[in-house]
């Protein structure tokens, strides 16, 4: 039988965000936190997210009440109260329409990627289809990190470069990645001049001070009247600040639900699979990012049908087969997999040595196949979009406590990994981002974010490479690819129809 998956539209109420700052900033108020002695603050927003601001939202910005909360006096603030969000995967007609128009690889190419069900700008294109009264309504689009930093500006804030390479709607690599593209705009919609004035005139960079906060803020909570502003970026290039990853080769693997592979990058080379934004800490380079939806949830299946659920039995089993596997490969899309897309199709699906396709894998085969095949495929999508050569990894996430698996990806890309005691990654990046963005508005000049985050963050050494293994896995590769490819080719065809376990 055909396995598929309902696209839904998943979204987000905007004050949900509101009243969470609400919380937050009443009590570090109860807490003594020394507001004023904060000179400049950014934030992390969920990335791909898209807030709509109603007619008048501006003048409501500007003349908020510091003995309210903020929720309540921007609840009438928005045109929807829903905020499509990154799980939002109902945009499939609207990612066809643009690429038609377009061109998939023209529009890889000059926004960082193909159309995605997720971004920003096909939530847009859905609303203007679906909802014109409320885009009529609309006067300002934001994303999730933008919106928040209005509220601290007190006007509307720019989308800086990084968060706004996730909207489809950038231009990467022209002009600083400061400008829309427009054939993106009007493959939306023909009103390219109202989508402009939705928008606003352009992006900015991530080190960008905005200008000081707004007057609610230092009336209610003591900040200071001088604090800057830093433009807000989204969770997965705040990230890459709070790993603290610096140049070329430098790269994370985030270890979760889904598993996210991101690097710093010296130039661009976007293609159909993964992702290309700009450095959110570095204007003249790149971040190239890759997102795999199967990810801690595919290794626990297997940990519960294989090894009773204990993970000292998948760390004994995975240490009783050798790197490569002895040829064994598997591909494991418990749901539709983003990267490499399978459209609805998904399952499980197994290969012996000769390349036959088998119905199952011993246990401890089965445990290093879901390793394996989840880190050749990071190495393979890696080398697509243009990944300079990896020097070093950082790993963060659930998983990234559990030394076999990080001994796999040292083994599979033959470079040394480290780990971090520091959690919440994001939100770390954006307090970096804050003082880096400070310390260039003092200065008057770029200063490289190096300088600002050297010593603060604590790298711990967690796996070093086998030796041999990286050449084992190296010859892998190719065969690795060709069989991801021929099941790609199979689900097009319609050959590879059943969901197998």
């Amino acid at each position: 039988m055909s396995a598929s998956s309902t696209s839904t539209r998943i979204t987000s109420p905007v004050l949900m965000w509101i009243e969470a700052l609400d919380l937050i900033l009443e009590k570090m108020k109860a807490d003594n936190f020394p507001f004023d002695k904060v000179l400049a603050l950014s934030g992390s927003g969920q990335q791909h997210g898209s807030v709509y601001w109603a007619q008048g939202a501006a003048k409501l910005l500007e003349s908020l009440d510091p003995a309210q909360k903020l929720a309540p006096q921007l609840a009438q603030a928005f045109a929807r109260a829903e905020s499509p969000i990154w799980a939002d995967s109902s945009t499939g007609v609207q990612c066809a329409r643009v690429e038609s128009k377009v061109g998939r690889e023209r529009l890889a190419k000059a926004t960082g990627a193909r159309a995605y069900e997720r971004f920003t700008g096909m939530q847009i294109a859905k609303i203007i289809e679906e909802e014109p009264a409320i885009y009529a309504k609309c006067e300002h689009i934001s994303l999730v990190s933008s919106a928040m930093c209005s509220i601290l500006l007190g006007s509307y804030a720019p989308v800086d470069t990084s968060d706004g390479s996730g909207t489809n709607l950038n231009n990467l690599q022209d002009l600083g990645g400061l400008s829309w593209f427009g054939p993106a705009l009007a493959a939306v919609t023909p009103d390219v001049a109202g989508l402009r004035r939705r928008l606003g005139p352009g992006l900015c960079v991530g080190h960008q001070a905005l200008g000081s906060v707004a007057s609610y803020f230092a009336t209610r909570y003591g900040l200071a009247d001088s604090c800057l502003v830093v433009a807000w970026s989204g969770d997965n290039p705040c990230s890459l600040a709070g790993l603290g990853l610096q140049e070329p080769g430098d790269v994370a693997i985030s270890l979760g639900t889904s598993d996210t592979m991101f690097a710093v990058m010296g130039k661009a080379s976007p293609g159909e699979d993964g992702m290309v934004l700009r450095n959110p800490v570095d204007p003249a380079s790149f971040m190239g990012m890759l997102v795999f939806k199967n990810g801690s949830l595919s290794r626990e299946q297997v940990r519960k049908e294989h090894c009773d659920g204990a993970w000292d039995r998948w760390e004994k089993m995975l240490a009783e087969t050798p790197p490569g596997n002895n040829g064994a490969i598997g591909f494991y899309f418990h749901s539709p997999e983003i990267t490499p897309t399978t459209g609805e199709r998904f399952g499980i699906f197994r290969f012996d040595e000769n390349d036959k396709e088998v119905s199952s894998f011993p246990s401890a085969v089965e445990v290093r196949a879901v390793v394996e095949s989840k880190f050749m495929a990071m190495r393979g999508f890696a080398q697509g979009i243009g990944m300079e050569s990896v020097k070093r990894i950082i790993a963060t996430g659930g998983a990234s406590s559990n030394r076999g698996i990080l001994q796999v990806i040292a083994d599979v890309f033959g470079v040394p990994v480290y780990t971090l005691e520091q959690s919440d990654s994001a939100s770390l990046g954006a307090a970096l981002r804050a003082a880096h963005a400070y310390r260039c508005a003092c200065e008057g000049r770029f200063v490289a974010f190096a300088d600002v985050v050297a010593g603060k963050i604590d790298y711990k050494s967690a796996a070093t490479p086998t030796s041999g293994a990286e050449e084992v896995y190296g010859a892998t590769l190719p065969r690795y690819l060709r069989l991801q490819q021929k099941l790609l080719d199979g689900f097009k065809g319609g050959d590879c129809k059943r969901a197998r376990t």
